[in-house]
């Protein structure tokens, strides 16, 4: 179940009145720390309780919150007033500047330098924070880090990609460059082949045109027969005489 509304007004029990003023106390005082870091402002708390003890809480000095008050209740309730207005304008550049050289100070104390007028406390609060901003800063830069090892991974696995792919068309063309080799050479062979065939018909005419040509035989006797014959004739000459 849900918590029930509760009633504004005066608590009668004193007990139960006291410990519901130190939890809103401290709540009230929490929030306006709070306020005054989170939205840089100059935030003031004075709290008097019903035995007339003082609570308070200042950003920066309770005095120049009063002061700073009291001056600019006065300007409001003068207001068309250019010199009142002038001096407003004054006291805003001079807590500017103010807070400009603090802010000078504490960066040249962050860097080591001018800490000789610094306490053991102002040392080591000065630690603390210079701690706490390298864990930032450490923080900050394994974060960037490891967003480029990731961003890289990524890469390197297109780039992986992209090489079986490119390892892919290279096979296909190296199978493509073998067929091609293949068939250039199946062609060359086969037309070694018919120039083979065709050397080895006659040079002459063909076989049907040489059929209708009328071919004349002679006989013929070797010479070295022809020089017995006569020689023969001759001594069957002599004898017959």
């Amino acid at each position: 179940m849900g918590r029930g509304k509760i009633v504004i007004r005066r608590i009668d029990n004193t007990t139960s009145r006291q410990v519901t003023f130190s939890k809103r106390r401290n709540g009230l005082l929490k929030k306006a720390k709070e306020l005054s870091i989170l939205c840089d402002a100059e935030v003031g708390v004075v709290i008097f309780s019903s035995t007339g003890k003082l609570y308070d809480f200042a950003s920066s000095s309770m005095n120049k919150v009063i002061e700073r008050y009291g001056k600019l209740k006065e300007e409001i309730d003068q207001p068309g007033n250019p010199m009142a207005e002038l001096k407003y304008w004054q006291r805003e550049a001079a807590i500017l500047r103010q807070q400009l050289q603090q802010l000078r100070e504490n960066h040249r104390q962050l860097m080591g330098e001018e800490l000789s007028g610094l306490s053991i406390k102002d040392l080591r609060n000065l630690e603390n924070q210079m701690e706490i901003s390298l864990r930032g800063v450490r923080t900050k830069k394994d974060q960037v880090l490891t967003e480029e090892i990731q961003e890289l991974n990524r890469k390197g696995s297109l780039l992986h990609q992209e090489n079986l792919e490119l390892h892919k068309k290279e096979n296909l063309f190296k199978q493509e460059n073998v067929e091609l080799f293949k068939k250039v050479y199946e062609t060359r062979d086969a037309n070694n082949i018919n120039g083979a065939q065709t050397s080895l018909l006659p040079n002459g005419p063909n076989i049907d045109e040489d059929a209708q040509v009328p071919v004349h035989l002679q006989l013929s006797q070797p010479r070295h027969q022809n020089c017995e014959t006569s020689s023969r004739t001759t001594n069957l000459g002599l004898q017959l005489r």
